[in-house]
């Protein structure tokens, strides 16, 4: 193996990242661009405010990646709840996108405890309690 065939994971990884980086750039461009009144009608197509819209834009495109995580550590099937309830879905990514113990939680995924411990900073407990055998149907 030559050393132009060398894989180089951690180059690779610095790359996909910046790469990821400048893309999310590009968004906040776009849409800075955007006119008042068609931001408005996005956000109202989406229904939810023009000031909620532009704070999930700027978390990124993986900013609710633990929500699929978390679903099934608590054993709730993600595409079961995409298509029985799919509005609370959205609005769980939105809270999800949103939460501040993102740390907390990657924490508890990756050590296999979210579930004994989710409902103490997780701002989507309520509704995932809630959802009870619905979530699996």
């Amino acid at each position: 193996m030559t050393v132009q065939e060398k894989p180089y994971p951690t180059v690779n990884r610095m790359v996909d990242i910046f790469g990821e980086w400048l893309k999310h750039r590009r968004e906040l461009r776009e849409m800075r661009e955007l006119d008042a009144a068609n931001f408005g009608q996005i956000a109202s197509d989406l229904r939810m405010s023009s000031a909620d819209l532009e704070a999930l834009v700027r978390q990124g495109p993986h900013a609710a990646d633990e929500l699929p995580k978390m679903l099934s550590a608590l054993g709730i099937d993600h595409e079961a709840l995409a298509r029985t309830e799919p509005l609370v879905l959205r609005d769980m990514e939105r809270v999800c996108a949103m939460c501040i113990h993102k740390r907390q939680c990657d924490r508890d995924l990756a050590a296999g405890t979210a579930a004994a411990h989710y409902e103490d900073y997780c701002a989507n407990a309520p509704t995932i309690d809630g959802l009870g055998p619905r979530a699996n149907q």
